[in-house]
């Protein structure tokens, strides 16, 4: 099966016109008519899965983050970004990035992740548009088919993504009354906090919360819940790898990057 056939299956499930305008989804490197045999799933490009691309035979790389955000003047391998490139195209690797449009499209990283938290009558936080009937859009909110205190959600998000650690903001807030309507957003999503509070989210679930804006989110009552950017997107390699083994051949391989957290508290 040929890359371009791939994509267009990712593009059922992803359509790039579902991501933000300031994204860069979609084929960064390689042939558009290259035989696929083996495909491998990982969050980042980042040199260890080039390498293992390499070492496996992998004849495409699908990756959540594009390794590629703002136009690239040289590819040489004297930094990071040139050296994987290179790696890739001397493979003969095609590589594809699926980002913002994953993030927001119906029944992908944001369904996921609201579900796997037991988020119900979810709504997209950040309205975007629709896609076959279906409004999309960064991040979910709704209410929680079992409410909990506060803690009680911080705990349960931490076993139910298999996370390290997470760090709470407003951890006091919700300990006499549950958390009945929560949001989340996966990866990034300090942006998100002002429209959770506006629409009444008693606690945000979600990554790379500076010291400022997790303090400023408590005191408008809004508990924070981080979680890292890639302790909740992680769940994108099971849920492409699901998607794909429906969708494509059977003999097509598909292999994911092993869950590796970029942070460590010690």
């Amino acid at each position: 099966m040929k890359c371009n056939e791939i994509i267009s299956v990712l593009e059922r499930l992803a359509p790039e016109r579902c991501a933000c305008s300031w994204d860069n989804p979609g084929l960064l490197a390689g042939r558009t008519d290259k035989e696929v045999g083996k495909i491998l799933l990982t969050v980042d490009a980042d040199d260890k899965t080039v390498h293992t691309a390499q070492e496996t035979g992998a004849d495409m790389i699908i990756s959540h983050h594009p390794l590629i955000f703002k136009a690239v003047r040289q590819v040489t391998d004297e930094d990071f970004i040139g050296r994987r490139l290179i790696g890739m195209i001397r493979s003969d690797i095609s590589y594809y990035a699926m980002h913002t449009n994953y993030d927001s499209a119906p029944g992908c990283m944001a369904d996921i992740v609201a579900a796997r938290m037991g988020i119900a009558d979810g709504a997209p936080l950040e309205e975007m548009g629709e896609e076959n009937g279906a409004l999309y859009g960064i991040g979910k909110i709704g209410s929680l088919a079992r409410p909990v205190k506060g803690m009680d959600l911080a705990r349960s998000v931490k076993e139910r993504f298999g996370l390290p650690f997470v760090t709470v903001y407003g951890s006091g807030l919700w300990e006499k009354e549950p958390v009945r309507i929560a949001a989340v957003c996966p990866g990034s999503g300090g942006s998100t906090i002002g429209e959770a509070v506006r629409k009444g989210a008693q606690v945000l679930v979600t990554g790379d919360i500076s010291h400022h804006e997790g303090i400023d989110a408590a005191a408008q009552g809004l508990m924070i819940i981080d979680a890292g950017h890639y302790g909740l997107e992680h769940v994108f390699m099971r849920a492409v790898e699901s998607y794909l083994r429906r969708e494509l051949p059977k003999e097509i391989v598909i292999e994911k990057m092993p869950l590796e957290f970029p942070a460590v508290v010690i």
